[in-house]
């Protein structure tokens, strides 16, 4: 090997070891708020308050957590975030399944059955992604008073629905835009109808965008606190607005212990749904990201 060669792989080296003792340093910096989430989860308040935060506990106990799942107050209740937990549920699987579904035949009506003016339309729809939270409220609020949804679960899932359709059409629009428009052609001089296209060509090849979609809807709608505290009202709060209100409902001594068990909690359904399915996520977006 020549001396070129041999600096060559030394300075090869060398890069990659800065770029993992980076990588290191930042995702350290990263976990270090899960690590002190995690370790006072599990102390008695005695050793949060009377010790570092950071320290490993001297007493292991899981009291915090089944405080805050269970017996912890929340409001005026003392429920804790059971209940609430399961009205995020109620509002995520059906917001996120219905936002797909609308936004997987946009896609597909906006790249196979293309109308006059259709890109004005999705631009128009794309502006949607763009708009702050805050501008709709009124609006939506209005809205749901008229249909008799105001404080409900329901009325939650219409407004996911409605601002997720959106980010839902861009994904599956930048995805079906690759797919042969021949295939869809010959399927319709087959006597292929619209829905027939869609169900029995298009959806088995739609995988992968459909996980980034779901993954997507399902971070944002899981992690919302406006809507929730805008649109749900007492026992039909999310978990997010619950857990604001187990903060802030303590008296006295406050519970951190109690709290940053709340907190994971809270977050556990994301870094699940992201552990699993996150290299689906990736190449999704990778399938979909050159289309268009």
């Amino acid at each position: 090997m020549s001396s070129v060669q041999t600096q060559s792989v030394q300075t090869g080296r060398i890069t990659r070891t800065f770029i993992y003792l980076f990588l290191l340093l930042m995702a350290l910096f990263y976990l270090l708020p899960f690590f002190i989430m995690v370790v006072n989860s599990v102390k008695p308040l005695s050793e949060i308050t009377g010790g570092n935060m950071m320290a490993l506990p001297e007493v292991f106990t899981i009291e915090p957590w089944l405080a805050a799942w269970s017996t912890a107050q929340v409001g005026v209740e003392p429920t804790g975030l059971r209940p609430y937990f399961w009205n995020s549920i109620k509002m995520v699987v059906p917001a996120v399944a219905i936002s797909t579904v609308l936004g997987a035949i946009n896609g597909y009506i906006l790249t196979k059955w293309r109308f006059k003016y259709d890109t004005i339309l999705f631009g128009l729809m794309l502006f949607s992604c763009f708009i702050p939270f805050q501008i709709v409220l009124i609006p939506m609020a209005r809205i749901l008073g008229i249909l008799g949804l105001s404080g409900s679960t329901y009325g939650l899932i219409l407004v996911h629905v409605v601002y997720g359709i959106g980010f839902s059409t861009l994904y599956f629009r930048n995805y079906y835009a690759a797919f042969p428009t021949e295939l869809v052609r010959a399927a319709q001089i087959d006597g292929a109808g619209f829905f027939q296209i869609f169900y029995r060509i298009l959806m088995p090849s739609s995988g992968p965008i459909t996980v980034v979609c779901v993954i997507w809807q399902f971070t944002n709608i899981w992690n919302d606190f406006l809507f929730g505290a805008s649109f749900a009202s007492g026992s039909g709060a999310p978990m997010t607005v619950a857990l604001n209100n187990l903060v802030q409902s303590s008296t006295g001594v406050k519970e951190y212990n109690v709290h940053f068990a709340g907190a994971i909690l809270a977050a556990l359904p994301t870094l699940l749904v992201y552990i699993v399915a996150g290299r689906y996520f990736v190449r999704g977006l990778m399938a979909g990201s050159v289309k268009g």
